[in-house]
């Protein structure tokens, strides 16, 4: 009777096992097409009013800033900063947002570095690695 309740468990271990290995490794596969698409991923947004356009990749740098010539008429340079910043602030936020949906598709649902990327909580991700290790901090 031990051996089969044995056999039992080393077969559910074993089953386990190859679950989270085929997890690792499709996440491993694509890891290179994933950060070919974060590569190339751009955001970009224009100002309400049409005269700023801002351009940021996946980690929210900024790409180009591009200002319609008719900007210049307003002459008011505390506006157009306003302006240029919540343009980018948006375009920003753009990115981030499709960064997070791409890595999101390649993680299991519900993984700390997930709930990382959407909440930017670290605080929460050291508490859970802390709490897998046993650290008990």
């Amino acid at each position: 009777m031990g051996d089969a309740v044995d056999r039992n468990a080393n077969h559910a271990l074993r089953q386990r096992f190859d679950e989270v290995y085929g997890q690792y490794q499709r996440l491993r596969s694509g890891l290179d097409e994933l950060r070919s698409t974060l590569d190339e991923l751009q955001v970009t947004e224009r100002s309400a009013d049409g005269r700023v356009t801002a351009t940021v990749g996946a980690r929210g740098e900024l790409i180009t800033v591009e200002l319609d010539p008719g900007i210049y008429q307003a002459r008011d340079a505390a506006a157009l900063g306003r302006t240029i910043t919540e343009t980018i602030r948006r375009a920003t936020a753009g990115a981030v947002a499709a960064t997070q949906d791409l890595v999101a598709g390649y993680l299991p649902a519900g993984a700390g570095p997930t709930e990382f990327l959407r909440t930017g909580d670290f605080g929460t991700l050291l508490a859970r690695a802390d709490a897998a290790l046993g650290d008990g901090r």
